[in-house]
């Protein structure tokens, strides 16, 4: 036991408080909100930093196809869909490989325990995000809907889905709410350029 002091008049016994330890994070609300503060109590803050990266490039990446295929003169619905599974399926796979790359390096050993369910949970993250836009693609397929409303509505779930993730990654900042506005309306910016771009492209 330390010995008191003016500093310290406890003797260094003083009991732990609530803010010196890591606050697991609270589930609730969206599913994506869900599968993130999980992401959180199991590896932290880098966890999930590496799941919104993979989500992010993961929709971008579906974005992009699905306009891709919007730009085509006869875009065929088993194309897009197929084009759509293969290219987010690429990327996560690719984000996958670098990311235990990436542990090997740093940490020196392949990953181990929790470190392939974080590893796994973000891979998944990465492959969720074609499941609402391939959906549509497959109505779009067995001509349930037409292939253009297909498409323009898996464009408008990635906008969205930017969006979400964008506010899962300001929600736990601390910076002030218009600083937050700010960022989210830069990412959800940057999806609307992508489409511009596309759009642009198209009538070159």
């Amino acid at each position: 036991m330390k010995p008191g002091s003016a500093e310290d008049p406890d003797g260094g016994n003083r009991p732990e408080r609530p803010d010196d330890r890591p606050v697991a994070a609270p589930e609730g609300g969206s599913s994506m909100q869900r599968r993130y503060d999980r992401l959180f109590n199991t590896g932290g803050s880098r966890a999930v930093g590496a799941y919104l990266r993979e989500r992010i490039y993961a929709t971008f990446t579906g974005l992009a196809i699905v306009l891709v295929v919007a730009g085509s003169d006869h875009a065929d619905a088993d194309h897009a869909l197929l084009a759509l599974l293969f290219g987010v399926l690429g990327i996560t796979i690719a984000g996958f490989v670098s990311d235990v790359v990436s542990h090997l390096a740093v940490e020196g050993e392949f990953p181990h325990g929790a470190d392939w369910v974080v590893l796994l949970r973000v891979a998944g993250g990465g492959l969720s995000t074609v499941l609402v836009p391939g959906g549509l693609m497959l109505l779009g397929w067995l001509e349930i809907i037409a292939l253009s409303t297909a498409i323009s509505a898996a464009a408008i779930v990635y906008i969205v889905t930017l969006a979400l993730i964008g506010w899962l990654a300001v929600r736990r900042s601390h910076a002030r709410w218009w600083e937050r506005v700010i960022a989210l309306g830069i990412l959800v910016g940057l999806g609307f350029l992508v489409i511009a771009l596309q759009t642009l492209a198209k009538t070159v």
